[in-house]
């Protein structure tokens, strides 16, 4: 409002100005006119000067009606009046020693009237002066009505725009007003409540809309947070409680040294269980933070599944394993710290589900000059349904569960995360009884 006052004030101070400046231009160039003319009309002779045919004024004023009289006066050099129009009367102009050719206001008989003074020169010297002024009631009349209309509108508009803008103003905010209740009554227990729609597709049902997709990203991950500190306590909380057990029984009474050498064995295994599952918990956590961390190094391909395979070469030979590797290309580069933890714990998983004497297939080749490799075993497969269900956090199919492989249900999780990081791909192909197929294009 305060920036649409000042523009109006000087649009309409603009428009007083203009029109002030009009009216006195064709007031004072009709006072020039006048001037020039009757200085044409002037008699000097010595010291006199006079108006060389009086009786024609005299005439003219009672012949013409004058809406706006000129006046006339001659004055000599020292400013005493020699000579003036009929219609002066028993009145005098005013008279200034400098102001020569300039326009000035001043008052005649308690009227206004605007003047001007032009010097009556005679074979170059100056004899006196001309005096001529018409009245300027009738354009301070104009202007003082423009004036008042002018700030009555001023008023007037100004007064309309502040009630219309408060009237628009409230409407428009109505929307963000019930946005802000909505959002107050928001809480970590109801998240589910979602901000209404405006009718309009304009800009707030924009800021409502990705409001809304907030919500729903910020519910979506306090619901996997939920799921996952559940999960984790139930991962840490069965074997604490194994660990917890077994002790138990050991100190209820004397024990032969095999005992306690068995039992603590044990609890050591549980307790590199409950390690490793806070490693790769720790692990998860990091990969699933907003900034991950930039690794630059990069690897061939090829040297890291050698690097793999030599992990775990004491698993294979355990088992038997026939490997067969398939090289077609060996310049594919790849992130090292996010390939190796995708690699590794697909390599892992298939090592610990094939069977005695199975076969574990590797190859490496490239698509679309992106490096491409394929990890295959032939070990129990996965039921479709539990493809896509076994890459969330701690899932582990029945028939695992039911053979009872060792593992936390994190690999897969983790692989995955790795593999969004690094910006490879990574698609699925299992069967039951026939094995599982990874394929990671990096």
């Amino acid at each position: 409002m305060i920036a649409t006052a000042l523009i109006m004030a000087l649009v309409f101070g603009t428009v007083y100005w203009v029109v002030n400046e009009t009216v006195y231009q064709n007031l004072e160039a009709d006072i020039l006119f006048e001037a020039r003319k009757h200085s044409k009309a002037i008699e000097v002779a010595g010291d006199s000067i006079w108006f060389r045919n009086k009786a024609e004024l005299e005439e003219r004023e009672h012949q013409q009606i004058q809406f706006n009289p000129v006046f006339v006066q001659l004055v000599n050099r020292q400013g005493f009046p020699m000579d003036k129009s009929p219609n002066l009367k028993s009145d005098y102009l005013l008279y200034r020693d400098k102001d020569y050719g300039d326009f000035f206001d001043t008052k005649l008989g308690g009227r206004s009237i605007r003047q001007i003074q032009l010097p009556i020169t005679d074979q170059g010297r100056i004899e006196g002066h001309i005096l001529t002024a018409m009245s300027s009631e009738s354009a301070q009349s104009i202007l003082r009505d423009l004036r008042n209309t002018l700030i009555g509108c001023y008023l007037f508009v100004l007064a309309g725009l502040y009630f219309a803008s408060r009237f628009l103003a409230g409407r428009s905010i109505l929307p963000i007003k019930e946005m802000t209740h909505t959002i107050n009554r928001i809480t970590q227990n109801n998240l589910q409540e979602r901000v209404e729609l405006p009718a309009n597709r304009d800009e707030l049902y924009d800021l409502a809309t990705g409001f809304n997709k907030l919500l729903g990203r910020i519910a979506s991950t306090l619901e996997r947070e939920r799921q996952f500190t559940s999960d984790a306590s139930h991962q840490l909380r069965t074997p604490l409680a194994s660990l917890r057990g077994t002790l138990e029984v050991l100190i209820r009474k004397q024990r032969e040294a095999q005992e306690y050498e068995k039992k603590i064995r044990y609890s050591l295994s549980e307790i590199d269980r409950m390690s490793n599952t806070v490693e790769q918990l720790l692990l998860l956590a990091r990969l699933e933070a907003d900034h991950l961390p930039a690794h630059h190094r990069t690897i061939e391909l090829v040297s890291l599944i050698e690097d793999c395979l030599g992990r775990y070469k004491k698993q294979i030979q355990g088992k038997d394993l026939k490997v067969r590797l398939d090289i077609q290309s060996t310049e594919g580069q790849v992130p090292q710290y996010y390939a190796e933890l995708v690699i590794d714990n697909i390599l892992h998983n298939a090592i610990k589900y094939s069977p005695e004497g199975g076969i574990l297939s590797v190859a490496i080749d490239t698509q679309n000059d992106r490096p491409r490799c394929t990890i295959q075993d032939n070990g129990m497969g996965m039921k479709e349904e539990d493809i896509e269900r076994a890459f969330r956090n701690f899932f582990r199919a029945d028939a695992v569960q039911e053979r009872k492989i060792p593992g936390t249900g994190l690999g897969l999780s983790i692989a995955r995360k790795a593999a969004r990081a690094a910006g490879a791909e990574i698609e699925v192909d299992s069967e039951v009884g026939q094995g599982t197929c990874f394929t990671i294009l990096f």
